[in-house]
């Protein structure tokens, strides 16, 4: 009997009726009692164990199996398991399944989802396979989904050749995973239009219960969008990319993971414009449990843009600290020593930069090419074009392509070391003549160092590429008649006998019609014809021979007011104080000066006004006795200059046109 009068199969009813119903914590309840009565009762422990896992509680789950290791044994490999594979110890979980001693079904199940998670996906898939060969039961579609899943993450992340395992494409989750499959081989157009095939398919499925919304809907397409997203970015619609992620990160899905590669994406988008919606997006890549649900060179990518955002908002030792993570974390990749080496060049210290580089790729040759490309441009940057050249022909990956070569003639020629081009052109036809002889890179090569040593005068150094190139086509003729003209400053016998070669006039004459080309539409320069005039082709008389136009004499235009009739001035030419008839200005006659003096006064009255101009000058003051009636007679005839106006004659002075006064509604 338990505590309390209960009976233990009372106890087991309880507990096996709330496992049938789904109530675990009431079943933990019970299976304490049960326990209390007898600790190591295995069958208690194990249904406890399955509570504890049904509950979420996985690690009380693993202290209970590490505390009842003993009697518990093998019995709950799975939830243990299982356990360490949800608190994220996957490399326990590993071990556990490895070190089972039975491998069931079960187990495959999570060794499979195990694997995945450490993305050894070629083992993943053969257990997949396996799995849905050998078993049939109602979990057969998941199975599959899984399949397609790693069947994806092997063509995105190994850029492994897509294979046809048969799979089918009924449930939206199978077709998503497909067109993510086609993702890694750039099909981009075929992805679209199987992801809008998933979003059609998604839509049917969740249409038909009747209790999910419409915003449960848009929250499971979320993932779709995001990634139709992606193939537009991929595709160039930046724009419409960015709207759909902006949709994506409004929704707020519950899945961290979803949300930080979207706010990644749009950061992307972004570069070095709009930072401040760029630091805003980083945020969500921080969330809790994002490292659980990416793969690792997602999570790489976002740790670089993280990098890249801080050099861009100018945050130098931030983007130091994060690239030096990086580079730690990932010490043979060369992107980390790039943004270190950017934020740098920001800072103008280039040949810091430059040994940093240098240092980098003495460590890690394997890696080294993009890194001695930056170098070398480092080195232009600065004008150190022979040190670039250097670098550059240090790359042996890059060596003998075509890019390559011309980039290094082009340089030496500006640097006027015609030899060293030379010896560019040398080294690369000497590879492709052992490797791809007679291969069309190998003939260019050949008319390129060819031409080159013509343009510069080397006439006699292009004389065996010149043979080469006649050899491989003899019916070449502008190839032959650079070899002849080559050969005539070396050896003029070789010239002759080779200028046999060369057709006839007669073979090299064309049917051009002269006309028809000059009036094409690309024709520089038209001759023109004369036209015709009438009665040309009339038979001329006897004796009449050709008569030469003259040409008419236009008059020249005479001066204005000029009179044809007079002689013209002989002196007209000199200048007027040089002329014999020039006398001067007149000087000492004052012209009256109109308009000046008090306002409104006239010249009369400013003569009659002045006082010098008379004989004798009244006195301001009578003096006393005299009459004053005769200086006031004198006076009166004065006008005030205040009310003088000036004179104007009625012919020429007119009134001011008066305007017309507008009618009203009904003015006459």
């Amino acid at each position: 009997m338990a505590s309390g009068g209960v009976s233990v199969a009372s106890l087991w009813t309880e507990v096996n009726r709330c496992g049938q119903n789904g109530d675990y914590t009431r079943a933990l309840k019970a299976l304490t009692k049960i326990l209390h009565e007898n600790r190591d009762d295995l069958t208690a422990l194990h249904c406890k164990i399955v509570c504890l896992v049904q509950n979420g509680s996985f690690k009380e789950a693993l202290n209970v199996m590490n505390t009842h290791s003993k009697v518990l044994g093998s019995e709950v490999v799975f939830e243990k398991a299982y356990s360490e594979y949800r608190l994220n110890r996957v490399e326990s979980a590993l071990k556990t399944i490895e070190g089972a001693p039975e491998q069931t079904d079960k187990l495959k199940e999570l060794y499979g989802q195990v694997l995945y998670r450490l993305e050894r996906y070629d083992e993943c898939k053969s257990v997949y396979t396996d799995l849905i060969r050998n078993s049939q039961d109602e979990y057969e579609e998941e199975r599959k989904t899984n399949l397609a899943a790693v069947v994806a993450a092997m063509s995105q992340w190994e850029k492994a050749p897509l294979e046809d395992l048969g799979l089918p494409e009924s449930t939206y989750e199978l077709c998503y995973n497909a067109a993510c499959a086609l993702i890694g081989q750039g099909q981009f157009t075929e992805t679209f239009n199987k992801l809008r095939q998933a979003e059609e398919l998604c839509r049917i499925s969740l249409a038909d219960d009747s209790d999910v919304t419409e915003e449960d809907i848009e929250s499971e397409l979320a993932v779709i969008h995001s990634q139709m997203a992606y193939v537009m970015q991929l595709q160039g619609r930046t724009e419409e990319a960015l709207q759909l992620y902006n949709q994506v990160i409004k929704l707020k899905p519950s899945d961290v993971g979803l949300l930080a590669v979207t706010a990644n994406n749009i950061i992307t988008i972004n570069k070095d414009q709009n930072v401040f919606d760029s630091k805003k997006k980083v945020k969500l890549t921080n969330a809790e449990g994002v490292e659980y649900k990416l793969a690792k060179k997602q999570l790489q990518a976002i740790d670089f843009n993280k990098a890249l955002l801080a050099m861009y908002t100018n945050q130098a030792d931030q983007c130091r600290k994060l690239s030096s993570n990086l580079q730690s974390q990932n010490p043979g990749h060369p992107r980390p020593v790039l943004i270190q080496v950017a934020q740098l060049c920001r800072e103008k210290q280039h040949s810091k930069a430059i040994e940093l580089l240098q240092q980098f790729s003495d460590q890690h040759p394997e890696s080294a090419s993009g890194i001695k490309l930056t170098m070398a441009q480092l080195y232009l940057v600065q004008g150190h074009v022979t040190k670039a050249c250097d670098v550059l022909r240090s790359i042996e990956e890059f060596k003998y392509k075509s890019g390559m070569v011309s980039a290094l003639v082009t340089m030496y020629s500006h640097e006027e070391d015609i030899d060293s081009a030379i010896d560019i052109f040398k080294q690369a036809i000497e590879h492709y003549q052992s490797e791809q002889p007679g291969s069309a890179a190998h003939l260019a090569l050949v008319r390129e160092a060819a031409n080159f040593k013509l343009k510069y005068g080397r006439k006699k150094e292009a004389i065996s590429d010149l043979e080469q190139l006649w050899k491989q086509n003899t019916n070449d003729i502008h190839t032959l008649a650079q070899l002849i003209s080559a050969y005539s400053l070396v050896d003029t016998n070789k010239a002759k006998s080779l200028s046999k070669h060369l057709p006839s006039a007669d073979a090299m004459s064309f049917n051009v019609d002269v006309d028809e080309l000059e009036n094409s539409h690309g024709a520089t320069y038209v001759r023109k014809k004369a036209a015709k005039v009438p009665g040309e082709n009339l038979p001329k008389e006897q004796g009449q021979g050709d008569i030469k136009k003259k040409k008419k004499k236009k008059k020249g235009k005479l001066p204005k007011n000029c009179d044809p009739k007079a002689t013209p001035d002989p002196e007209r030419w000199l200048p007027m104080r040089e002329r014999s008839y020039y006398r001067g200005k007149k000087k000492g006659k004052k012209k009256e000066q109109i308009g000046k003096g008090t306002q409104g006064a006239t010249a009369g009255a400013s003569a009659e006004l002045d006082a010098s101009k008379t004989a004798s000058s009244p006195p301001t003051s009578p003096r006393p006795g005299s009459a004053a009636g005769s200086s006031t007679a004198a006076m009166s005839n004065v006008v005030p200059p205040r009310q003088q106006k000036p004179a104007a004659s009625g012919a020429t002075r007119k009134k001011a046109p008066q305007k017309k006064k507008k009618g009203g509604k009904g003015g006459w």
